[in-house]
């Protein structure tokens, strides 16, 4: 089916990636309070929520009650759901959702808001593939819903500063760049298989719809609460867990959009050896080095971006003075340009020049882009003002989208690694390699399409 065509179907059910007619959204003054709904309410959901408390916090769905049990008891108010789909329909007050749940079920269930007119916020990545990510993308702008992901650092200073000074001038064009991250912190790649056990499913969990479009097996307590991250039939890995902060401010200050290529090595484990083999196991690679090469843009030059994790990172510069950490404890970047060394830490923080003496010779240009109060702690506030009708939130879709395809490209490479995979941005289409292309769009277990 052409995307054209999908986009212009409509359904009953709403659940799956299918446009229906846009809701109706209702004006709502800055002095008035949301209705939200929380989808997926423990852990980041759990912390989601708490900061929108302002609003009314009218209904809370999970389908794992012990997970959820203490947001539950947060919000007495708020009426308990199972299942999403159900809470969509019956519950007709919600204005707004909060999303997250793991990631391969983040598209059906934002495209189901949506569908209904509520504004969403999704954390992050956007979604599972790039596909879901482009027609989550296209439908928020067609129905006109206020949209935020959960890449928190967007709404900080660090980014915003990383945006201004590399368009100053700082450091020059920019041609290289090195991300890296300390993920994964949870057991992945070769170490891990299959379990082959089977226990009971625990009364307190719904495991059909914990699996949602991901395809069927059995329950086991292996992917809960955290570790369905390792897992490719429900989790993005180290890059899409991390991705979506440090590659942000890249993304940002260079403008970047649509790679033309993708490649990536890989390893069992960090510290012995790199194969180009492709893992027999269902996890992703303990880990990786992503290879991504951006064309020229507007006024910037074509650039490099390597992505390093799973212990990897990239060699020290000289730059950086003996016993200065290079990024933070979680990762960062290195912006190389023709003039010098731009480096921050995860979610851009600290950004700095280096060495010191260049930081302090720095003559800082005037600002350009607005802060946001309250910086990465009023991320969530910021989709609220945009609820109510203010300006759109800072990573809407219609900039996040884009990132998150861009981050979920590099994990295409890593289930191919060593091909260099070209790509056509446009057509959403990876053009030399059929293998590849294949797993753009995935396919979604009966009844969740």
């Amino acid at each position: 089916m052409k995307r054209r065509t999908f986009l212009k179907q409509s359904t009953a059910i709403g659940a799956g990636l299918i446009v229906l007619k846009s809701g109706t959204l209702r004006g709502k003054s800055s002095n008035d309070k949301l209705n939200i709904a929380g989808i997926g309410v423990g852990g980041m959901g759990r912390n989601n929520i708490s900061r929108c408390a302002d609003e009314n916090i009218v209904a809370l769905c999970d389908v794992d009650q012990e997970y959820a049990a203490k947001t539950y008891k947060k919000y007495p108010k708020a009426k308990i759901y199972l299942d999403f789909r159900i809470m969509l329909d019956k519950q007709k007050d919600i204005d707004a959702v909060i999303i997250a749940t793991p990631d391969h079920s983040h598209a059906v269930i934002a495209m189901a808001a949506m569908n209904r007119g509520k504004h969403v916020y999704v954390q992050k990545p956007l979604s599972h593939s790039v596909y879901e990510a482009r027609i989550l993308t296209e439908t928020a702008r067609k129905n006109k819903v206020a949209s935020q992901m959960g890449n928190q650092g967007h709404s900080g200073d660090g980014a915003r500063l990383i945006c201004e000074w590399i368009w100053d001038g700082a450091i020059g064009p920019v041609r290289k760049v090195h991300a890296w991250t300390n993920r994964p912190v949870w057991p992945q790649g070769v170490e891990v298989d299959r379990p082959k056990n089977t226990p009971p499913i625990p009364s307190t969990l719904d495991w059909d719809k914990w699996l949602g479009p991901a395809p069927y097996r059995p329950y086991h307590p292996t992917y809960l609460p955290d570790s369905w991250r390792a897992w490719w039939d429900f989790g993005t890995g180290s890059l899409g867990d991390l991705g979506c902060h440090i590659l942000d401010p890249i993304f940002w200050a260079l403008k970047m959009k649509y790679p033309v290529s993708v490649e990536a090595c890989i390893s069992t484990y960090w510290h012995e050896f790199w194969t180009k083999t492709e893992p027999k196991n269902e996890t992703y690679p303990r880990s990786t080095i992503v290879r991504y090469k951006f064309p020229a843009r507007q006024d910037m030059p074509e650039v490099d971006l390597t992505w390093w994790d799973g212990g990897m990172t990239p060699p020290i510069p000289e730059e950086l003075e003996e016993g200065r950490q290079m990024g933070d404890s979680d990762g960062g970047v290195l912006f190389i340009g023709d003039k010098g060394i731009l480096m921050c830490g995860c979610y851009g923080k600290s950004p700095r020049l280096i060495p010191e003496t260049k930081m302090k010779q720095y003559e800082r240009p005037s600002q350009t882009i607005d802060r946001i109060p309250n910086g990465i702690d009023g991320h969530e506030k910021d989709w609220i003002r945009a609820c109510k009708g203010g300006k759109p939130a800072s990573s809407n879709f219609d900039y996040s989208g884009p990132l998150s395809e861009m981050v979920l490209m590099g994990n295409l490479a890593v289930r191919f690694p060593g091909r260099k995979l070209l790509w056509d941005g446009p057509k959403m289409e990876v053009t030399n390699d059929a293998d590849a292309n294949a797993y753009v769009r995935r396919k979604y277990r009966p009844g969740w399409s």
